[in-house]
């Protein structure tokens, strides 16, 4: 699978060094003065912000104004294309979303290597993106993944530890409130698993809708004990105030919350879902904000600044170039490989988004699964 020989690259670049090497800024002509940029919040919000967002504000002087609504942003985007009122000039998205997005002509097609800096080396932007470059609208950052984080101190448990995403629907071993993900995606990937349903066979029994439904029926069996999240900061936050047991994240809140606040937390990385996170440039810009915009892109997306994203959170650069430059964590002080999805240790059984058929069924789905929920 290509995707899985990307991120295999991607950690065994990890262990070594290259020289850092900037691209020059040049003026920004005919440019705002100040950027709305929509994002997720908390570490991976301050992972941008201390990799790229200050350094360009220290460039350039211009106000960047941070929103944390990336959970809604194909909801909000539509309203505000209806209203003709788009107030965003950069959103950052999953793969899924962002097909979706460019699909609806809701978010701008880019040509990469006129876009983006090229490598150190010369190598086009289109190459060193490669695979994640999954839509004609999509700006790549980071390959991350939705795994859950346990407490290790659960007296109930009797020392037992979750070893299998199925531990997430044994009530009788592993008791305590869980948290979930409040949409569809990867929760029914999930409950299949768990419910029987072999890997291979996964998507075509989710195409139909006796799938959907035997997906609803095995979270039944949990739902009355479920915390539902819609910002990726709310399971760390539960977890380290001790309101729930497990709970489901991306990787690199989990990271943040078990070596930055040394909470009793552990990372289950059985059927980690792996996914593509990246930028999207809202279509009808008024010039001056696009401007702005390809601007901040070339520098925040180049080599170095990707790399320098690895350092305050695990997750891997999207960029092939970007991978070498990574090595410790930037206040830590640790080494970043082990932490990362792609590290080997990791992914031993791993399950990677079918972005095209959640671009293709997530509507359906999700109104589905909100009715269910609402019940």
């Amino acid at each position: 699978m290509k995707l899985k020989l990307m991120l295999l690259a991607t950690v065994a670049g990890v262990a070594f060094a290259a020289p850092a090497v900037t691209e020059e800024l040049p003026p920004c002509d005919n440019c705002s003065d100040s950027m709305t940029i929509v994002s997720w919040g908390g570490a991976y919000s301050k992972s941008q912000l201390k990799a790229y967002h200050e350094p360009y504000q220290a460039l350039t002087g211009i106000t960047i104004v941070n929103d944390e609504s990336s959970n809604e942003a194909v909801a909000k985007l539509r309203a505000m294309n209806e209203a003709n009122n788009i107030t965003w000039d950069l959103v950052d998205v999953e793969g899924p979303d962002a097909v979706r997005l460019c699909d609806e002509g809701l978010a701008m097609p880019i040509n990469a290597d006129e876009l983006l800096a090229p490598a150190p080396d010369g190598t086009p932007a289109s190459e060193d993106f490669g695979d994640s470059l999954i839509s004609d609208c999509f700006i790549p950052q980071i390959v991350f993944s939705t795994t859950f984080g346990y407490r290790t101190d659960v007296a109930a448990w009797n020392g037992k530890v979750p070893t299998s995403v199925c531990d997430v629907f044994d009530l009788e071993n592993f008791p305590g409130k869980r948290a979930l993900e409040k949409r569809p995606k990867k929760n029914i990937e999930w409950a299949l698993l768990c419910d029987g349903v072999a890997k291979a066979d996964l998507y075509d029994v989710m195409a139909t809708d006796e799938g959907i439904d035997r997906a609803l029926a095995k979270l039944d069996t949990i739902k009355s004990d479920v915390i539902w999240w819609s910002a990726g900061a709310d399971t760390p936050q539960l977890l380290a105030d001790g309101e729930i047991v497990m709970g489901s994240t991306y990787n690199g809140r989990l990271f943040s919350v078990i070596e930055e606040q040394h909470q009793p937390v552990a990372m289950l990385w059985d059927y980690q879902v792996f996914d593509f996170d990246g930028w999207i440039i809202p279509a009808g810009l008024p010039e001056d904000r696009l401007n702005r915009v390809k601007h901040y892109l070339r520098f925040a997306t180049d080599t170095q600044r990707l790399a320098d994203q690895a350092k305050y959170i695990s997750y891997g650069p999207a960029r092939a170039s970007s991978a070498p430059l990574v090595g410790k964590h930037a206040e830590l002080g640790i080494e970043m490989a082990p932490h990362m999805p792609t590290d080997p240790a990791n992914m031993k059984n791993i399950l990677v988004n079918n972005i095209d058929w959640w671009a293709d069924y997530s509507d359906d789905v999700d109104a589905k699964f909100q009715a269910w929920l609402a019940k």
